[in-house]
């Protein structure tokens, strides 16, 4: 049965599938990783797209890298 981003739960582990939705479930699932000031933004939303066969855990570490750069701090 495919992975429903509605409703089923979201852990690190869960792979990127070519079934992906940006739903309050993934971003819930993001704001518990990153914090309340995650927001998706079209170019980490393009690097979503492909993602497929990375983890959402690998995901949420791209968006804080991400983060990082603009804040201008290293990493």
């Amino acid at each position: 049965m495919p992975f429903d981003w509605h409703a089923d739960p979201i852990a690190h582990d869960t792979p990127i599938t070519a079934a992906y939705r940006n739903t309050q479930n993934v971003r819930r699932f993001f704001r518990s990783q990153c914090g309340d000031a995650f927001k998706l933004d079209r170019p980490f939303m393009a690097w979503l797209k492909q993602a497929r066969g990375k983890t959402m855990g690998e995901a949420a570490e791209e968006w804080l890298r991400r983060r990082a750069r603009r804040r201008g701090s290293p990493g």
